[in-house]
């Protein structure tokens, strides 16, 4: 057995204290009555704190039931599926850590801005996804019949986002995002448009600390260093229409958002090459 340090007594050695003085000075009777006092208090202070508990419970609950109306259809599909596929995509090992769903939690909370309210309704949607046993085929498949292209390129760009928050990104978990791209029928050019800039995006922070480069600018816009401007010109036409925001309105404001960053990007991109 191993020493520990014994603690000053607490409120159970002051109470002891307290019980011995009122025998003493009461009597048994007196004793049975500041016994029967502490039992009702207790009680009541075990009401009221249930009372307490379940009066936050309920008004989350409320805040969730009422966003949840206030949005289309269409968006809460979307945010269930997406949540859905990024827990099956931690799944592949097997168990799900409390990492990989604060991973998720900080994407939402971070990259979507979720606030207090939508975050209650993401955790519930976490601990459903955990829980559930739905296949990921049927999931891609639903969202794909679901969904027109635009908002399969945004899911996309969301889960290499989810990825790409992590220090080193299992070759497995880009595998099943790749697979996920073939499997909602995500074109060739799309895919590696996609996957291309967050790789050299990553790249580029290691080695400087920021992003920017040349070939990062090439990535955004799926082209190869050293393309000509048609090619530039024609890239970005391409992206401009894929990832115009009001093909993605009636997901919410959100990915709306998220589209108008791509934008921004891909106007980046284009601003810079263009000098070039």
């Amino acid at each position: 057995m191993q020493y520990q340090r014994r603690e000053q007594p607490g409120c159970g050695g002051c109470l002891l204290v307290l019980l011995l003085f009122i025998l003493l000075t009461s009597g048994f009777s007196g004793l049975f009555n500041f016994l029967g006092f502490l039992l009702y208090s207790g009680i009541v202070a075990v009401l009221i704190f249930i009372g307490i508990f379940w009066g936050f419970s309920y008004w989350i609950k409320s805040k969730v039931s009422t966003y949840e109306s206030s949005q289309t259809e269409s968006h809460n599909r979307f945010v269930w599926l997406l949540v859905q596929i990024l827990i099956s995509i931690a799944k592949i090992d097997g168990t799900v850590t409390k990492e990989e769903i604060s991973t998720i939690q900080r994407f939402f909370q971070q990259n979507l801005r979720y606030d207090q309210t939508r975050m209650y309704w993401v955790k519930d949607l976490i601990r459903e996804a955990v829980d559930s046993t739905q296949s990921m085929e049927s999931l891609l498949l639903e969202f794909r019949n679901t969904f027109a292209y635009e908002p399969r390129l945004i899911l996309l760009e969301l889960i290499y986002q989810v990825l790409y928050t992590k220090t080193q990104v299992p070759e497995a978990e880009l595998k099943v995002a790749r697979d996920i791209a073939d499997y909602l029928q995500i074109k060739e050019y799309d895919k590696r448009t996609i996957e291309a800039k967050y790789k050299y995006g990553r790249q580029q922070q290691s080695s400087s600390g920021r992003g920017g480069s040349t070939d990062h600018y090439y990535a955004v816009l799926g082209l190869s260093p050293g393309a000509d401007k048609d090619a530039i010109k024609k890239a970005y036409r391409k992206l401009s229409m894929k990832y115009h925001p009001d093909k993605v309105n009636h997901l919410g404001q959100e990915f709306r958002a998220v589209a108008e960053e791509k934008m921004k990007e891909i106007n980046a991109a284009y601003d810079f090459l263009k000098k070039e």
